[in-house]
């Protein structure tokens, strides 16, 4: 199999979990949650925590208990200001500039969080295009619709498109459909891994920023142009392309679109 495309989560893949920008973004959600349901903040987490696993946003959760104002809810959660906490990783756009394939953006954030964050890496021009949530009608990932929108926008396929994301549910989604995906990050793949049928090999590795550059010289990536970028990423980078079955979602409208 020839990659011939990269499909890029956003936050937590770009830039570690770690970073204060996610934080806020977290506690600006739980605080509309709160406000929504007319409840405390804590109560706010563990009526999100018992509901989220049927869905494949805090957004799309809200909207089926009845939130119709998207916008506000967007200009809450995600201020101007937002990523002024976020710091260029000096080592992060090299990186990407040494991995000669087109690469996109795929989100379930609105574009003008996607902006910011792009911005201020300062890497925006080297993705060909944003494919936010809005995209998709607010659904976003892992709905094949998502995906289906991104391979269009970049002129891939299903099976010359590799798909980077830091969360289970969402590399599960692009592999349903015949994908080949990579997770990153501990915090979503590990605890996951007993739960879900993994046939393939893989390590969560931290974070896409620092595990890419760490473990893989920008001088060694430039030779991806020139080769089956697959193996490359499989032994050298990420240590392992993921396949897994897919999340049974309790949510029949996921299961249906997910599943088939």
């Amino acid at each position: 199999m020839s990659i011939e495309y990269l499909i890029f989560d956003l936050d937590n893949t770009l830039y570690p979990s770690s970073a204060q920008m996610d934080k806020g973004i977290t506690t600006r959600m739980m605080n509309c949650v709160a406000e929504f349901f007319n409840t405390s903040y804590e109560e706010a987490v563990k009526i999100r925590a018992e509901h989220i696993t049927n869905f494949s946003t805090t957004l799309e959760w809200l909207r089926s208990e009845g939130l119709t104002d998207i916008e506000t809810y967007f200009s809450k959660v995600h201020p101007q200001n937002e990523a002024d906490e976020l710091q260029p990783d000096t080592k992060l756009r090299p990186f990407l500039e040494a991995i000669y394939l087109p690469k996109i953006i795929l989100t379930n954030a609105p574009r003008e969080h996607a902006q910011r964050v792009l911005d201020k890496l300062q890497i925006a021009d080297l993705f060909i295009d944003i494919c936010d949530i809005r995209s998709s009608n607010f659904y976003g990932k892992p709905y094949p619709l998502s995906f289906e929108i991104a391979l269009q926008k970049i002129g891939g396929t299903i099976n010359n498109s590799l798909f980077i994301d830091d969360m289970q549910k969402y590399v599960d989604g692009y592999t349903a459909l015949g994908g080949t995906a990579v997770l990153v990050g501990n915090q979503n793949g590990k605890p996951l891994e007993k739960d879900v049928g993994i046939t393939a090999p893989r390590i969560c590795v931290e974070t896409i920023t620092p595990s890419l550059v760490s473990n893989y010289e920008v001088s060694q990536a430039s030779h991806i142009q020139d080769e089956d970028i697959t193996p490359l990423i499989i032994s050298n980078v990420m240590s392992g392309i993921v396949s897994t079955q897919p999340q049974k979602y309790k949510n029949s409208l996921i299961k249906e679109l997910y599943l088939r």
